[in-house]
């Protein structure tokens, strides 16, 4: 056995956050059962994103290459990392949540008698993954006990990458076995989510707004506050189902999910849905005029009072700070 797997999401030679997260949590897994993490990707032409996985700190990266890998199909993946699997052996394989993902990798766990566990938001001593269920209302825990490879895929913000540690890692090639007769599917451009201009997922500060604020002629006092921050606007759900602001502001189980350095709720409860989209902030700040509302169970800080006299005052309070 090799330890830990990570494979990697790429497109184009570019490598997505919520891969980057999924080597993070790689990384965490090996740590706490004690093996080498290693890294793998898949296409025809690999050499830029394995460059940008060497500069981490991986056991080894692996380009898995054929001229059939070009364009992405679930026979093709699931081949090939069939083939990869079976000759590096490692004890558990972690994947990012994605599309893709969801697409091929049951029928990769099928190939091997297993099952995915899959949308992991922790692990624990054990291993034990957790997955929220009900959207979040409930929370499983899972432990492997087949004999084959584990495999597991994270959910986005779950796992914080920009704690990466740089290294030089060796990269090395796999050429899978594939014959054109072998992929039934015709491949097609990769599925995309509603087109969204604004990327909460990558925002490190980020003000966001439930339905304290009661009308939407007052969104401009927390609109305010965010310009000062120099942070990102976001809201709960309710906000945007009345139309104060776009869809792809909401953050949430049905809207974005985030992991920004700040996190600031001005007038939210704390719903489980909304709170399923931002627990992977490093801190958590929220104002609310209610004392026992659910969203000061989660934050770091907490103010108890009325949003249209601290927040003019917060804002003011930034502005001085800045100078």
């Amino acid at each position: 056995m090799s330890g830990v797997l990570v494979v990697i999401e790429q497109r184009d030679g570019a490598i997505g956050r919520i891969s980057w997260e999924a080597v993070a949590a790689g990384k965490f897994l090996g740590t706490k059962i004690g093996v080498d993490v290693g890294a793998a990707v898949i296409g025809a032409a690999t050499e830029s994103a394995a460059a940008q996985l060497s500069a981490k700190a991986l056991a080894k990266v692996v380009r898995i290459e054929h001229a059939l890998l070009a364009q992405y199909t679930s026979d093709g993946y699931s081949l090939a990392l069939e083939q990869f699997i079976a000759q590096d052996k490692p004890e558990y394989v972690i994947f990012p949540h994605t599309y893709q993902v969801r697409d091929f990798v049951p029928a990769l766990a099928t190939r091997f008698g297993e099952m995915l566990i899959s949308d992991v938001i922790a692990i624990a001593d054990g291993p034990v993954f957790a997955r929220q269920l009900l959207q979040g209302r409930l929370q499983g825990s899972y432990r492997h006990t087949g004999t084959g490879p584990c495999l597991v895929s994270v959910q986005a913000g779950a796992f914080r990458a920009d704690a990466l540690e740089a290294g030089s890692a060796q990269v090395s090639r796999f050429t899978p076995a594939l014959d054109a007769a072998q992929i039934r599917t015709r491949p097609e451009p990769p599925f995309r989510g509603s087109e969204q201009t604004i990327d909460l997922g990558s925002a490190q500060l980020i003000v966001s707004v439930g339905r304290g604020i009661k009308d939407a002629e007052n969104l401009p006092l927390v609109q305010e506050l965010a310009k000062a921050l120099g942070a990102e606007l976001a809201a709960s759900r309710p906000i945007c189902d009345n139309g104060w602001l776009p869809m792809e502001r909401q953050v949430g189980s049905s809207g974005q999910t985030v992991s920004p350095r700040l996190y600031l709720a001005v007038g939210i409860s704390g719903a489980i849905q909304h709170l399923v989209g931002m627990k992977g902030a490093q801190c958590i700040a929220a104002i609310n005029k209610d004392p026992d509302a659910p969203i000061f169970e989660v934050a770091d800080y907490g103010i108890v009072g009325d949003l249209f006299e601290v927040v003019p005052a917060l804002t003011e309070a930034v502005k001085a700070a800045k100078g």
